[in-house]
């Protein structure tokens, strides 16, 4: 028999309190406690998935004894996804995909939905948002008419498991778990008792079956996934889809993988046909390069095992005001502040009156320290009205003390440079002196000594003249 109690459940993190309080004990969230009744199976009517035994209950078995077979990657929408999923789709994986409204989250698992109906057998895309209607005309206008592609518009979790369980598709996508129920649960869709029991069940019939499954999120304010926490523990996979909504690029990052890196970054374009992989997003990024603006630098990031070149841009303005503006699109804004404090004590520029803005180029997000360099340079270019050698690129880490530190990679960062035609490169002295065919390096201790050596000496109304005519 069924047991009933009634919990209150924190809609933020997701933790159970036998009474209602006005603020979560665990997370701090206030008026985050929703009254709700759980039911308790009896431990008879649940049973794991290993191995059986005579007596019809879970039994241990050997690990050199557990088959291994009919776990070959499956193909899934070229390169780019498949090298973010790490090699492709796993047999049986629980893949949650989110990114903000309108970013395309759609648009690529109908693209994902349809290749994989070509290429390999049945696919099921589940949709509790939109009509069959709905999603014929997108695929229509995306020029996608796969024959094996199954479409179902459906809210009630149950009856999607059950059409699962009879179609028995090769591939399966929920589009989004937060608008799907489970009518034996009391509280409404995408509350934190549906969203978790709706992703276990969901878990359960991708083990039990090898189907790989689609997971769309929603995502909050902060532009994390919508739900408890826990969600994302009971996924094998997670990816964010990134990117601004007006412009044509879109990354796609693993944050959680059970089947490969994390470190790994898909570069996508978004056309009137979809979504279109960019198999070398460096020159994408330096495509629309402004060569020989003051402000203007090019910084080698690494995303995974690719580096990418990027181009930061920095602009200087004088202000009146006690407090300076400082703004960051695609830095850490902590980061900006603390190379403006860098540059104004090591290297001498009176930046208290300098409204300072600093851009990353195509969307992109930098995390990694390496692009100090390059930020620093951009920001000394501007307040000096000076262009940087628009043959170099930069990398390093700086420090509090001016100086730059060592960077990994930094052979591979410096290789692709040379592939896109770039002549110069500054680096980090401490670190071992790369093996790179034409490229003149130059290795520099300080922030200083690199804001010297990249600013050319000519003046900005030059900078029309060829790269070669540098001093």
């Amino acid at each position: 028999m069924a047991k009933t109690r009634t919990i209150y459940v924190c809609q933020q993190c997701g933790s159970q309190q036998t009474r209602w309080m006005g603020k979560c004990p665990d997370c701090g969230t206030w008026d985050s406690l929703v009254e709700q009744t759980e039911r308790k199976e009896s431990a008879s009517s649940a049973r794991g998935r290993g191995a059986i035994g005579a007596s019809g209950a879970n039994q241990p078995i050997a690990l050199r004894e557990v088959p291994t077979g009919g776990f070959a990657r499956l193909p899934v929408l070229g390169d780019e996804f498949a090298r973010v999923l790490g090699g492709g789709m796993v047999p049986g994986s629980l893949v949650l995909i989110g990114g903000d409204p309108g970013i395309g989250k759609t648009t690529i698992l109908s693209q994902v939905a349809a290749q994989f109906a070509d290429q390999v057998g049945p696919a099921l895309y589940i949709s509790a948002e939109e009509s069959v209607q709905q999603i014929k005309l997108r695929a229509t206008r995306m020029g996608l008419d796969p024959e094996h592609l199954l479409v179902y518009s459906e809210t009630s979790l149950d009856a999607i498991l059950e059409q699962i369980a009879n179609v028995r598709p090769k591939l399966v996508v929920v589009d989004s778990i937060q608008t799907v129920y489970l009518e034996e649960l009391s509280s409404a869709a995408g509350s934190v008792s549906q969203v978790r029991e709706g992703a276990l069940r969901l878990l359960r019939l991708a083990k039990d079956t090898g189907i790989p499954m689609f997971l769309v999120g929603h995502v909050t304010k902060e532009g994390a996934i919508a739900g408890p926490r826990v969600l994302e523990h009971i996924v094998d996979v997670v990816l964010y889809l990134e990117g601004e909504r007006f412009h044509q690029y879109r990354l796609l990052r693993g944050v959680k993988n059970r089947f490969g890196s994390t470190d790994e970054v898909g570069v996508f374009e978004m056309t009137e046909g979809g979504l279109r992989e960019v198999p070398n997003p460096s020159q994408v990024f330096l495509a629309e390069r402004s060569v020989g603006t003051p402000g203007s630098a090019v910084a080698v990031t690494m995303e995974g095992t690719r580096p990418l070149l990027v181009e930061v841009q920095a602009l200087t303005a004088n202000t009146n005001s006690a407090q300076p503006r400082r703004t960051a699109n695609g830095f850490d804004m902590s980061r900006l502040l603390m190379l403006v404090a860098v540059l104004s004590k090591r290297v001498g520029l009176p930046l208290f009156n300098q409204d300072i803005y600093v851009n990353i180029v195509g969307g992109l997000r930098i995390t990694e320290p390496a692009a100090d360099l390059a930020v620093a340079v951009a920001i000394a270019s501007s307040y000096r009205n000076m262009r940087v050698r628009s043959d170099l690129v930069l990398v390093g880490e700086v420090g509090l003390s001016g100086e730059l530190r060592s960077t990994s990679q930094l052979d591979r960062r410096l290789g692709e440079a040379a592939k896109l035609g770039f002549a110069r490169s500054l680096y980090p002295r401490t670190s071992a002196p790369p093996k790179v065919d034409g490229l003149m390096l130059a290795e520099v201790r300080s922030v200083a000594d690199a804001v010297d050596l990249a600013l050319e000496r000519s003046s900005p109304s030059h900078e029309n003249s060829p790269a070669g005519d540098d001093e």
